[in-house]
């Protein structure tokens, strides 16, 4: 099974998850993090945790109850982990008709899309898979991934979401910015957000972005640090 990887905007969609075990709950959180306009969730017995957080999320609804099919209505995508194999299949063969997005938990073959592991550093998000073979690998190299990306490049990731629009409004050819773009990714730069050293990247920025925004850098600095 070969799976086509993509992040997907949900804050104009609304979402399901039926069944809100540990499981369930962490993919709450992956969900609210995305901000869709609705998390709908469906869960008889709802662990208390789950009823805190849903009186401080605007966009999370609790329903004390099992799963009912009327719950898809309008539904862009559907996470199940309900612990009952009649009721998850139950899920994916109407998601399939309706087609839903659906990730049964556990269970690639009723799945689809799969969710990978995922690490953050601020807004630089890498997604680890093993295309449903083996959950365990997939964390495994999450953790890894955790040693290599340090807080310094969601540093770079904040300073790059500044820059990018600014470069780009210059209207210079596509392999100028290419060049700037590549440039403030280099390891001096990564080595001046790690150590919080402010006029190095100053001296670094100065170097490598063109002339008209050199007026702009002392502002960025300032949000950055």
């Amino acid at each position: 099974m070969h799976y086509f990887p993509v992040s997907l905007d949900l804050r104009d969609r609304k979402c399901l998850v039926a069944g809100a075990g540990e499981v369930g709950l962490r993919k709450i959180q992956r969900l609210i993090d995305a901000e869709p306009a609705e998390i709908l969730v469906v869960e008889p017995l709802p662990d208390p945790g789950l009823e805190a957080v849903a009186e401080k999320t605007g966009n999370l609804r609790l329903a004390r109850r099992p799963f009912w099919p009327e719950d898809l209505e309008d539904r862009f995508l559907v996470i199940a982990s309900t612990g009952d194999p009649r009721v998850n299949r139950e899920i994916s063969r109407l998601c399939r008709e309706k087609n839903i997005l659906c990730n049964i938990v556990d269970q690639p073959e009723l799945c689809s899309f799969i969710l990978p592991a995922l690490f953050r550093r601020g807004d630089l998000s890498l997604a680890v898979s093993t295309g449903g073979a083996s959950p365990a690998l997939a964390r495994r190299v999450r953790e890894r991934l955790e040693d290599c990306f340090g807080p310094e490049y969601a540093g770079l990731a904040r300073l790059l979401r500044r820059l990018r629009p600014m470069i780009l409004e210059l209207g210079m050819d596509g392999e100028r910015n290419k060049a700037v773009f590549r440039s403030l990714c280099r390891d001096d730069v990564l080595q001046a957000l790690q150590e919080e050293d402010r006029n190095l990247l100053r001296r670094l920025l100065q170097s490598r972005l063109p002339r008209q925004l050199h007026s702009e850098i002392r502002t960025v600095l300032d949000e950055l640090f």
